[in-house]
């Protein structure tokens, strides 16, 4: 009799295959939307996965139908010995991918290209020098642009995130869809999302209806993608551009129901969604030598259908329990 294969599946059925793993809650970066104005704490260094740890948690995930794992901060690149630990990850055999603001990208290119990461999730909220300051509180925006040209260059199959917030970068929206006309890029829009300490309310945000209506009023004929499956956008492009566009409608129109994404903080806690409050200690019972199938299997099973039960209000005694961006992992 062959033994059925373990698999994370929810209690909706769901079969969890993609994990986002978050290297380190330190960024280079001040983004107010990520990171509260009064900063956060640290976390301390003995509480934060080893390399190795990491690799041995995504071997477990790998194992049990994990078959995508993305990386994340922070801004993951800032991590010791990142190289190591993305050449190990390689080996897996699964599709690596890697979100980061893009300041240390040119630092990993090659090797990037070498042990075949290509997906580049690249977070830019604006094309505005100065403005980007505003956002960020660093002044790198030459280094990101030159280093976004290079990784088009290789090839390198690049999505731009783009956090919209209403008066702040929600003018730009045309600006961004102009890169896609001679560039095969995607640029990702996003809509203004509730977490600890970033101030959020949705006067704040701008819809998916918002951003394709200005969209359809510059560039006239849009067409509709076709979703790949699970996907967290909705996907368009404008007829006659190189590169497309996407939309993350969080808020307006949740895209929950084939989610299956696990996140795992930089302290090894599981989190069966970005809005959930409850975590499942992992690191712990992986450094005291238990069985992992189980913690992990039966965790699931307490996920949500959607947005951790904030089905139609964003209730913010639910969210500000919640860990600031930064520290879950982008």
């Amino acid at each position: 009799m062959i033994e059925e294969k373990k698999q994370i599946v929810d209690n909706f059925g769901r079969k969890h295959t993609y994990l986002r793993i978050s290297l380190t809650d330190r960024c280079n970066l001040r983004c107010f939307y990520c990171m509260p104005e009064e900063g956060i704490e640290l976390m301390e260094k003995e509480n934060i996965m080893s390399l190795e740890e990491i690799i041995k948690l995504a071997t477990k995930f790998r194992d049990l139908g994990v078959d995508t794992i993305r990386l994340t901060g922070g801004e993951p690149l800032v991590r010791k010995n990142f190289g190591y630990l993305v050449e190990e990850l390689a080996k897996l055999g699964v599709t690596l991918k890697i979100t980061t603001n893009g300041i240390m990208l040119d630092k990993y290119l090659d090797l990037f290209q070498k042990i075949g990461l290509k997906k580049i999730n690249l977070s830019l909220d604006t094309l505005n020098k100065a403005k980007s300051v505003f956002i960020t509180k660093r002044d790198y925006f030459d280094r990101i642009m030159k280093n976004l040209e290079k990784a088009l260059e290789m090839d390198m199959q690049v999505k731009l995130n783009i956090v919209l917030i209403k008066g702040v970068n929600d003018n730009e929206i045309n600006d961004f869809i102009e890169l896609t006309r001679y560039k095969n890029l995607t640029v990702k829009f996003i809509e203004f999302m509730p977490f600890k300490g970033n101030k959020w309310d949705w006067s704040k945000g701008v819809s998916e209806k918002e951003i394709l209506d200005i969209v359809s009023e510059k560039f006239g004929n849009i067409e509709e993608l076709k979703n790949p499956k699970h996907s967290t956008s909705n996907n368009f492009k404008v007829k006659g551009h190189a590169g497309s566009f996407a939309i993350v409608s969080t808020i307006t129109n949740p895209f929950c129901s084939e989610c299956n994404r696990i996140r795992l903080t930089a302290d090894g806690k599981m989190k069966n969604c970005l809005f959930a409050n409850s975590e499942t200690d992992l690191l712990t019972p992986l450094r005291n030598g238990e069985e992992m199938d189980p913690i992990i299997i039966n965790a699931i099973k307490s996920k949500k259908y959607s947005r951790d039960g904030m089905d139609v209000k964003m209730d913010p005694e639910h969210y500000e329990k919640n860990r600031s961006m930064i520290s879950i992992g982008g």
